[in-house]
């Protein structure tokens, strides 16, 4: 009987122990996990963001910009002259993502590439990078007579480096180099950079507030044009994510509001616009 004792003890004692092994990897947090939904939508608000696409993912994207709501009534308070892109973006796999693009302004083919990403207690930052060719639609041989198609070629290379601080807050930094073969202003240098900056902050379970700003670093003392700041909520619904936002900057391709941006927020002169994906 005793013998029988001991064995239940002993039973019982070897399940007690897988128990509390269990229990302690149940609490216990994994070493070494990606950091992931730095960003929820691909853009910030006009400088692209970190985030990729999972592998066969295709979105269709439309970018819309209203004019200047400095128009006022005679303008509908920029209801009128609005400019559109319509994008489709592909996960060529979970780290590389392609994309083909029409606006007003430009034809745009990009791809974003994962580099590296943050490591929870490990690597502190997400680099990746972006790539994008466009071609000029603003620039018309009835205009410019002598214009020629390689005139209207427009080259953006940029790295991309987040970090998520929080489950609230994620910030970016943009350094950018964009070649325009044809520039308007004689003084203006072909090859030009910028340096972006850019934030999402949640404010709710499904809405957050993002901003960002990009520094043109070599623009000429004679261009009308100014930096371009930009400021907007995000709000999920049901899986997909609804950008709105206002902007000095009426133009959507890289090179047009790095390099173009028009408004200036100091006289009022800014865009009212929304990004908006739909995932299929």
């Amino acid at each position: 009987m005793k013998y029988l004792l001991l064995l239940i003890l002993l039973s019982f004692s070897q399940i007690t122990f897988a128990q509390d092994d269990l229990l302690s990897q149940i609490d216990s947090t994994e070493t070494n996990q990606k950091v992931t939904s730095a960003f929820k939508a691909m853009k910030i608000v006009n400088l692209e963001s970190t985030k990729l696409l999972g592998k066969k993912e295709l979105y269709l994207v439309i970018a819309h910009r209203f004019a200047s709501v400095k128009e006022g009534i005679e303008g509908f308070f920029g209801l009128d002259n609005a400019v559109t892109q319509i994008k489709f973006v592909y996960g060529l796999s979970d780290k590389v993502s392609l994309s083909a693009g029409r606006s007003e302004q430009a034809y745009d083919f990009s791809a974003k590439y994962l580099l590296k990403s943050q490591i929870q207690d490990g690597f502190p930052f997400t680099i990746v990078g972006f790539n994008s060719l466009g071609f000029n639609n603003l620039l018309k041989q009835s205009v410019y007579p002598k214009m020629k198609f390689n005139d209207r070629i427009v080259y953006v290379n940029q790295l991309l480096v987040s970090r998520k601080f929080s489950d609230k807050l994620s910030l970016e930094l943009a350094p950018t180099y964009f070649h325009e073969n044809f520039v308007e202003n004689d003084f203006q240098n072909n090859s030009q950079f910028a340096l972006g900056f850019g934030g999402r902050y949640k404010l709710s379970k499904r809405v957050s507030l993002n901003i960002d700003y990009a520094a043109h670093l070599n623009r000429t003392s004679t261009s009308i044009y100014n930096n371009p700041l930009s400021v907007g909520v995000d709000i999920e619904t049901g899986g997909h994510v609804f950008q709105m936002h206002f902007t000095n900057s009426q133009g959507i391709h890289e090179a047009g509001f790095l390099g173009n941006t028009t408004g200036d927020w100091g006289k009022g002169d800014v865009f009212f616009g929304f990004n908006l994906a739909r995932v299929f």
